[in-house]
């Protein structure tokens, strides 16, 4: 982004935050994507709350984000599933930071779902509750017994639709660079589109306007009928499919492949993901006979004496290759989370589910627009 590209997004975010700044800041810790325009929204939380911690999705991190993130003051550590699955370390790296703070979780992906009820019976502050972007982190929540504070979920927001869709237009788009990398095109090939949720739903329609003969497989039967009332050709037997298909795109946020799966893939089929591949495909299940080999700048050869497949992005989120752009409705998604911290920061929210109000999205909406599209 050039100077002027990023004074104008930090004056859309100090009108966000004038707006949502609550009267005390709780103390925050935010996981986030890393990605050129990030720095300003980091700087929107630090606004909005006082940011104690970033803590990079490891495997979307440009350099030169990481770097202005870091001189802007804020510090950064390493994120991994394995950070928020134990509650002593957990609750050992919160204390560290922000102990006896009141603090929001801003979260992209469910992380800190594993602890969530230790680290509020335990923690010296008070864990004021959680945002949560992603529909994967959305269920992450939802499906806990109990939960222990509000999440405050965007996941679901009128307000990322356009992001979602622009998202799938970016997975489209880099799995069609990679297949022509190595010489393939999509046009007249066969697909099969595993969940069929906002970002499925967009990619089907995108690999169709290609000229992709798309078939959709989700376990719930109301994304069936929808995807079928759509035009495309949908199936319960996703196994069949496996074996019919050149391409897999998995867009469940959760467990697409098993181990067992990929031996059942046609021979030569590209696989490709819109989240990380620890979330979406069970490679470490794969059976020990295959070989890995690197055919290409990010796709992988995964082979036996008798069948091979392809993976695109080791199975990683392959738009990232890319930069994962989908322009300023982004800001409009970051605009909600700003708004969420707030409402977190001033109390009164039930332990649970909840969204911000349609008063706030109309107000950043607004924003948005006059800022952006005047």
């Amino acid at each position: 982004m050039d100077t002027l590209e990023r004074a104008r997004l930090d004056t859309y975010f100090e009108r966000i935050a004038s707006r949502f700044t609550p009267a005390e800041r709780p103390a925050s810790v935010l996981i986030t994507h890393v990605l050129p325009e990030r720095p300003a929204f980091v700087r929107g939380v630090g606004t909005v709350t006082d940011l104690r911690i970033v803590l990079p999705k490891p495997k979307s991190v440009d350099p030169h984000a990481l770097r202005q993130i870091e001189d802007d003051g804020y510090g950064c550590a390493e994120l991994s599933r394995e950070l928020f699955t134990d509650p002593g370390r957990a609750l050992g790296f919160l204390e560290e930071r922000a102990g006896d703070r009141p603090i929001v979780l801003l979260d992209v992906g469910g992380y800190f779902a594993p602890t969530l009820g230790a680290l509020c019976d335990r923690f010296s502050g008070e864990i004021l509750g959680v945002v949560e972007d992603t529909e994967n982190g959305h269920r992450r929540y939802a499906e806990l017994d109990k939960l222990p504070c509000p999440v405050l979920s965007v996941a679901r927001s009128p307000l990322k639709d356009p992001e979602d869709y622009l998202v799938g237009q970016s997975i489209v788009f880099s799995t069609e660079a990679l297949m022509r990398s190595r010489g393939d095109i999509m046009i007249g090939r066969s697909a099969l589109v595993i969940g069929f949720g906002k970002l499925g739903s967009s990619i089907a329609r995108l690999l169709h306007g290609k000229g992709v003969q798309v078939t959709v497989h989700d376990i719930d039967p109301v994304k069936r009928t929808q995807a079928l009332s759509q035009g495309f050709a949908v199936t319960a037997d996703r196994d069949a499919s496996l074996a019919e298909v050149g391409l897999v795109l998995c867009a469940t946020g959760s467990l697409a492949l098993r181990g067992q799966d990929f031996p059942r893939l046609r021979a030569g089929a590209y696989v490709a993901t819109v989240t990380s591949s620890e979330d979406e495909l069970d490679l470490a299940g794969l059976p020990p006979i295959y070989q890995r080999v690197h055919i290409g700048e990010h796709v992988t050869r995964y082979l036996t004496t008798d069948h091979h497949f392809d993976l695109l992005n080791g199975g990683n989120a392959v738009n990232f290759l890319h930069g994962a752009s989908v322009g300023p409705f982004i800001f409009l998604v970051q605009a909600e989370i700003l708004a969420a911290s707030a409402a977190l920061a001033r109390g009164g929210l039930e332990p649970g589910m909840h969204e911000i109000s349609p008063t706030d999205r109309a107000a950043i909406a607004a924003t948005w627009l006059d800022h952006f599209h005047r």
